[in-house]
């Protein structure tokens, strides 16, 4: 029996829940400039499966890698950490 690898696993804050069963997450990331050496936000967005709609905009969640469910959608919610006020 095969293992399978280790998923990615991101946390990020839920910026969109219009879609049917579906959030984009933006995920913010630390860099360091190569040159001047200072450290600069980078975000990126992912659109994860959300399969009970139970996240608002707000949220802070981890999501996970998945096999892809759609033509955008690779990721799906794992759980929601932080309730948005």
């Amino acid at each position: 029996m095969k293992k399978r690898g280790m998923r990615k696993q991101v946390t990020g804050t839920v910026v969109s829940d219009k879609m049917d069963k579906s959030v984009v997450v933006q995920v913010e990331r630390l860099v360091k400039h190569k040159l001047y050496h200072k450290y600069i936000k980078r975000r990126s967005s992912f659109i994860a499966h959300d399969e009970k709609n139970e996240c608002c905009f707000g949220d802070k969640v981890l999501i996970v890698e998945s096999k892809p469910i759609s033509k955008t959608k690779k990721w799906r919610l794992n759980k929601i950490l932080d309730r948005a006020v």
